[in-house]
């Protein structure tokens, strides 16, 4: 275990994650701001995106580039900038760093090298699209961009469609339409909400099934959108054989037949009259 030393004491330098707005640009907190206006540095994904945003919010900083594909070479460089005692902070284009977006890297690197990491709360997609989806939100399993290829992203959906949990995915316009279509094909008829543009003028929230998602012209959806599917609800399939062993098990531990038949079918909760049919044809005449 690693030596204890709070965030905000200690010698050790800190890197800050900044979550940004994800549409309204009021959603930006006053702590953000603050952290931003004390930065020597700001590390961004995109330091055109980035700038704009710092534009307009009236600050003119030093950008870094820290994106998908360099991230590994700027980490070093933001590390080093640490270790010099600067200050830097990084923020991704939208909503949190490395949250499906680029930063688990600079953060494991930072870690690596007796840097401390602190992330300033904002705006995130998934929570937004969440709590106000009316899908049950008491557990839920985020699994952002499925893969562009066909064959992993079937092999991701078919590990997914077993999950209780409501399930929450990201995409992008020019790919919702077969999304939708795989979801469907994958994970069924179920319950879902489509969310997009959100905190933004045109925010909506699609509310339907996933068959019924199908016949969505394309065209309509626009911008950024979460994917808020309900998780599996379906009674488990339990085998024949299944039943016919719990059964014997109950036998064999002395039970009468009407009580052994009574309990397998509350404990692998099947219908009673199945499990006298297996008795009939499969335990009489062991006894």
């Amino acid at each position: 275990m690693r030596e204890r030393e709070l965030n905000f004491q200690g010698p050790s330098p800190l890197l800050y994650l900044l979550a940004t707005p994800i549409g309204n640009l009021e959603e930006i907190s006053p702590r953000t701001k603050k952290i931003i206006e004390q930065a020597d540095y700001i590390a961004c994904e995109d330091t055109r995106n980035s700038g704009l945003l710092l534009s307009r919010l009236g600050f003119d900083k030093k950008l870094i580039s820290c994106h998908e594909h360099n991230e590994e070479a700027a980490s070093q460089q933001i590390v080093s900038l640490l270790k010099e005692g600067k200050k830097v902070a990084y923020m991704s284009d939208a909503g949190y760093p490395a949250i499906s977006d680029p930063g688990s890297r600079l953060v494991a690197n930072c870690l690596a090298n007796g840097i401390k990491v602190a992330t300033v709360s904002g705006p995130n997609a998934a929570l937004n699209a969440l709590a106000s989806s009316g899908l049950d939100s008491t557990h839920f399993y985020f699994h952002g961009f499925l893969s562009a290829k066909p064959s992993e992203r079937d092999q991701e959906l078919n590990q997914i469609k077993v999950r209780k949990e409501t399930v929450i995915f990201y995409e992008s316009p020019h790919r919702i339409s077969k999304t939708l279509l795989a979801l469907y094909q994958a994970l069924g008829d179920r319950q879902a909400v489509i969310a997009r543009e959100l905190t933004k003028a045109h925010e909506e929230f699609i509310r339907g099934t996933l068959k019924e998602f199908l016949t969505i012209d394309e065209a309509t959806l626009k911008g950024e959108m979460v994917i808020v599917v309900e998780g599996d609800h379906s009674e488990p399939v339990v085998s024949e054989e299944a039943i016919i062993q719990q059964l014997k098990a109950f036998l064999a531990e002395g039970l009468r037949s009407k009580e052994a038949i009574k309990k397998t079918a509350e404990l692998l909760s099947v219908n009673k009259n199945q499990v006298y049919s297996l008795y009939l044809a499969s335990c009489k005449d062991d006894q």
